[in-house]
């Protein structure tokens, strides 16, 4: 009863059962599957002695060679021949796997025809090789993009250059106090705007460096301790104007060698950019204070601030390009990615943590140039 319905299943599955007898003789032992009939005109039953007929099956007799040595040594689970394609009398093409195994010490040779496997396979792979043009096609089309809108900011700096030229001389004209106040909102208007372009040009100029093998200048590496100060003395003024406090943190040892991987107009940038971020976040009388420390072959850079924190559900895409916070600030959301890309290419990481007392902490991470 159990052998009838291991050759019924046999039979389902397209595959046909063979027992070794002596070289190329072969015991059907399961159901005769309908393929077989194709490549052999005489009729077969269960229980017949066949022969693998070399002219139709030559890739199988090549594979018997290396099942016969498997079974010699009683080799253990299967041999499997591999995929392999043969033409019956009326050009059809077939699919076929065989495995020999061993099995209660009888020698056992499975064919499976894998017309059904074969084609999902070749669905698969046709489906892999679209999506991957598809790929290739968006790829090129976001770089069309951006060589766009780099124009675009090219374009769009001229013009404000020319704008600013026409305020500098408004100023010395003799203005109304209302002229005058709307002198001051354009200036500073145009003064976002020049931040702003800056920021996208930064962003295309380290994206296309870093696509670049060019190697870091180990021996002018910056210090990180110096460029806090210089940046916290750029900014004082700003914050001290809008009475916010911009303070460097207290237990920081000065005595220790703060030079860090990178590069020092770029890593002044990163600062400043957490810096003007937390001012912007930042509520009156309140404090930000930068931090730096030692972690083990890094260095650890912390920037805390008091504001309302950072959103939960845009906090994965923090340090992603465009990405940017509920209040815009009229600004594009490309601060944090320049910083990301930036330490990243120098080996280093980035992060934003929420402070228990509320506000928020964006921290990053150098390697120190000793460990290099």
């Amino acid at each position: 009863m159990n052998t009838s319905i291991t050759n019924d299943v046999l039979g389902a599955l397209n595959i046909l059962a063979l027992e070794y007898i002596n070289a190329g003789l072969f015991k059907i032992i399961g159901s005769i599957p309908e393929w077989l009939n194709q490549f052999c005109p005489h009729k077969l039953t269960l229980g017949m002695n066949i022969s693998i007929p070399e002219e139709q099956f030559c890739f199988l007799k090549n594979f018997l060679i290396d099942a016969e040595e498997f079974w010699r040594n009683h080799g253990g689970k299967k041999l499997s021949s591999g995929l392999w394609t043969e033409i019956d009398a009326t050009g059809q093409e077939y699919q076929f796997e065989a495995y020999a195994i061993f099995v209660n010490n009888r020698k056992i040779l499975l064919i499976e025809s894998l017309e059904d496997t074969y084609k999902d396979k070749q669905h698969l792979i046709q489906k892999g090789r679209e999506y991957h043009l598809i790929y290739a096609q968006l790829l090129k089309d976001n770089l069309k993009k951006d060589v766009l809108i780099h124009c675009v900011i090219h374009d769009i700096a001229g013009q404000l250059s020319a704008i600013n030229c026409c305020f500098s001389l408004l100023e010395f004209e003799n203005l109304t106090p209302k002229g005058k106040e709307y002198l001051e909102i354009g200036i500073k208007q145009c003064l976002k705007q020049e931040m702003l372009i800056q920021d996208i040009l930064a962003i295309f100029s380290t994206e296309l460096t870093s696509l670049e093998n060019s190697s870091l200048d180990v021996e002018n590496a910056p210090n990180l301790l110096t460029s806090i100060q210089e940046v916290i003395e750029f900014f004082k003024p700003t914050f001290d104007l809008n009475n916010i406090q911009l303070q460097l943190a207290t237990e920081i040892d000065i005595t220790i060698d703060w030079t860090v991987i990178g590069e020092k107009s770029r890593l002044d940038r990163v600062i400043s950019n957490l810096v003007e971020n937390a001012y912007r976040y930042s509520v009156p009388d309140s404090v930000v204070t930068i931090g730096l420390q030692l972690d083990r072959e890094y260095v650890l850079v912390t920037v805390d601030d008091s504001g309302l924190g950072v959103a939960p559900e845009i906090v994965k895409n923090l340090f992603q390009k465009f990405s940017q916070g509920k209040n815009k600030s009229g600004r594009a959301g490309l601060g944090l990615y320049f910083c990301r890309i930036t330490l990243e290419r120098w080996g280093g990481s980035i992060g934003y943590l929420p402070r228990p007392e509320g506000g928020s902490r964006f921290w990053f991470r150098l390697p120190r140039r000793e460990s290099r």
